[in-house]
């Protein structure tokens, strides 16, 4: 049987060579169908991990903006040149500060309303258990 080698690095593709990706078994897939399956906790606990995370964000934002504001130590032309190139970093680091906390704060609500759709099914599923005279 030939030996099976992995693949090597072309530095022409500007990419290193990835394995197949094949997904265990657990909570997030695996087996049929594919998909996520989440316990209430887990749902709760990935909402406060994506706010927690968009705070941070926000909490970086004070700093960036002043890095936007900055000014140049001197008159001359350079520390103003230099400065320039600074808010110009600044600016840049502000606009992405903004759009991953916004993304984090979307993903916290998709969480969030994934909680009250698993509520809802469990209240649906309660009553009907209840219904037929089964007990939970």
């Amino acid at each position: 049987m030939p030996e099976s080698r992995p693949p090597t690095y072309d530095p022409t593709t500007q990419r290193a060579p990835l394995p197949p990706v094949e997904p265990g078994a657990g909570s997030y897939g695996g087996g049929g169908g594919g998909g996520f399956e989440y316990d209430v906790e887990t749902l709760r606990q990935l909402m406060h991990e994506w706010n927690d995370l968009a705070n941070e964000f926000a909490d970086d934002l004070s700093r960036a903006r002043a890095i936007a504001t900055a000014e140049g130590p001197g008159l001359e032309y350079a520390s103003g040149g230099n400065a320039e190139l600074i808010r110009q970093s600044g600016t840049a680091l502000i606009s992405t500060l903004e759009e991953r906390e916004s993304y984090c704060r979307a993903m916290a609500a998709k969480f969030q309303t994934a909680l009250g759709k698993y509520a809802a099914a469990e209240d649906a599923h309660s009553t009907e258990i209840n219904q037929s005279g089964g007990s939970l």
